[in-house]
């Protein structure tokens, strides 16, 4: 199908995040004027695994980001571990990654894009916008039952550094610990509301509650406050989209423990950065996206009742950790 060549005079997304800024540099490698509205001060940190799959590389070489990203010393992450159990026996599944993926925090990475988005030419402005063509605003949520409430947190430590991304089941919760840059090892969990009230949200003793999270934090020493966020809620926008380019957390937001999210963000946002600036219309992008995303959020959601309902452990010897990791991959 044919596509205009300009369809505004200029492309407001709204939200700076990673979705937003891919968005603007795809938009403006086409042509297009653009403006990012972002309320927020960079850097700033957020909430995250902070975790790159290998395929982000292909992406960010495609939107004139790759070299500025490995300027920033992402840590290289270049096998899994998957602890499943607390207090009982506990099995762990690891393998190699196919290629190496990276750890970057993303007060750095955040910051990186956006600032790439300005001296391509986007404005960057805090003022509002109510009708903007691309939405890149982060995920949304629905009123839950206080207690079923899902909660994110997340920290960095310093300390020895590995080169393996661990996740850590437990309790129907979860805790991904990884390395980012600098030395830093980032970690990132999240909870049901009814498991963190336990502990009164402290997350310190939260996080060793789970006998193999402690031996693996004991030579580390936490270096900022705990940062939280919810509630969380699990989500595609496909079907009602409306008239604007969705983009990131605020089309599809996947559980985190797949490790696709910032993967998504910058492919989706870059997607609709193009389709916005070419005319593509917003079905036919919407299309293409859920083509891309629909398998990362199916297995997400199985992986999730199993961990939901308890019985992850007994269903983790049965599949090899490298096709989980496999069937999470956006493509």
């Amino acid at each position: 199908m044919a596509h205009c060549n300009k369809v505004t005079d200029r492309i407001d997304i709204l939200g700076g995040g990673p979705a937003g800024s891919a968005a603007a540099l795809a938009a403006l490698r086409e042509g297009a004027r653009v403006r990012v509205i972002e309320k927020s001060r960079f850097p700033r940190h957020k909430v995250c695994g902070e975790f790159f799959s290998p395929e982000i590389a292909p992406e960010l070489e495609q939107l004139g980001a790759w070299d500025a990203f490995l300027a920033a010393g992402p840590a290289r992450v270049c096998r899994t571990a998957l602890h499943f159990g607390g207090h009982s026996k506990i099995t762990t599944k690891s393998s190699r990654l196919p290629d190496p993926a990276f750890g970057l925090s993303r007060y750095a990475f955040d910051l990186l894009l956006l600032d790439l988005a300005g001296a391509a030419g986007a404005e960057v402005s805090s003022e509002t916008q109510e009708s903007p063509l691309i939405v890149a605003t982060g995920r949304s949520a629905k009123p839950t039952q206080r207690g079923q409430r899902l909660f994110g947190f997340k920290a960095h430590f310093e300390g020895p550094v590995d080169d393996a991304v661990e996740l850590f089941f437990f309790d129907r919760c979860y805790v991904g610990v990884s390395c980012i840059e600098g030395g830093k090892t980032n970690v990132c969990g999240l909870a049901p509301e009814s498991f963190l009230s336990r502990f009164g949200f402290e997350y310190d003793s939260i996080v060793t509650h789970s006998p193999a999270l402690a031996d693996r934090l004991q030579p580390l020493q936490r270096v900022t406050q705990w940062f939280s966020t919810g509630p969380l809620q699990y989500g595609q926008a496909f079907a009602n989209a409306g008239d604007a380019y969705l983009a990131g957390d605020a089309l599809s937001f996947v559980d985190p423990f797949t490790g696709s999210g910032l993967l998504a963000a910058v492919r989706s946002g870059a997607m609709a950065g193009k389709a916005a600036a070419i005319g593509q219309p917003v079905a036919e992008y919407l299309r293409d996206c859920r083509a891309s995303l629909r398998q990362p959020f199916q297995v997400a959601g199985v992986l999730r009742r199993a961990l939901e309902g308890g019985w992850a452990e007994r269903l983790a010897p049965l599949a090899p950790s490298h096709l989980l990791f496999a069937l999470t991959r956006p493509k």
